[in-house]
């Protein structure tokens, strides 16, 4: 459903605006903070609020993979 909801928005993308969410990559930050929520996870000593925090993330990360995805195969089918 994810990719449902989603595919309509990437049908709004320029050839410029594809490119720059195709390229878009999450700060060095933000990664860090997953790798480390994930660990915490795996090892089973999670809080409550960090399970939050870790879902959401994960989260928005779909969303924003599924986003490049879909302008990527944009950018490819419209030559660019």
């Amino acid at each position: 459903m994810l990719d449902e909801l989603l595919e309509p928005l990437s049908r709004c993308l320029d050839p410029d605006s594809a490119r720059r969410v195709a390229e878009f990559q999450i700060a060095p930050r933000v990664q860090a903070r997953i790798r480390t929520l994930a660990e915490r996870a795996n090892d089973g000593v999670l809080g409550d609020e960090e399970r939050l925090e870790y879902e959401a993330l994960i989260n928005a990360a779909d969303i924003i993979t599924i986003l490049k995805l879909k302008a990527a195969r944009s950018l490819r089918s419209n030559g660019g």
